[in-house]
């Protein structure tokens, strides 16, 4: 069994266990978590979403989100999908456009888990 291996109450040999401060994340949060962060690991989705919260109430009609990105329409639909999808976005139709808004609670979790990783406290 290696040391990976061992449960995290054990030391092996010659290892100094230290304190837990907290409980480690559990696996379930880790899996929802990383879906999150997944959609957000793609500079254009990245872009997206900094272009949507820039705006007045943290919302942008889908026609305005294609200034300065170079990628094709049905590109930045693909991409508002997956931000849609991880919770980070809703939309709603407006006559012929969709009109995209942040969802701030779901930016303040990241931020929060974040925080707690690091040790640190984030005030919303």
């Amino acid at each position: 069994m290696s040391n990976q291996e061992l449960p995290l109450s054990v030391a092996a040999p010659g290892c100094v266990a230290t304190r837990q401060l907290r409980p480690p994340m559990t696996g379930e949060t880790a899996v929802e978590l990383a879906a999150v962060f997944k959609a957000l690991a793609d500079p254009v989705r990245l872009r997206l979403l900094s272009a949507i919260a820039s705006r007045a109430d943290g919302e942008a009609c889908v026609c305005d989100l294609s200034t300065g990105i170079d990628v094709s329409q049905p590109t930045i639909s693909h991409h508002l999908r997956v931000l849609r999808e991880a919770g980070l976005l809703t939309s709603e139709r407006r006559a012929s456009w969709v009109y995209y808004r942040v969802v701030p609670h779901a930016l303040t979790r990241l931020a929060e888990v974040l925080a707690t990783e690091a040790g640190t406290v984030v005030s919303a």
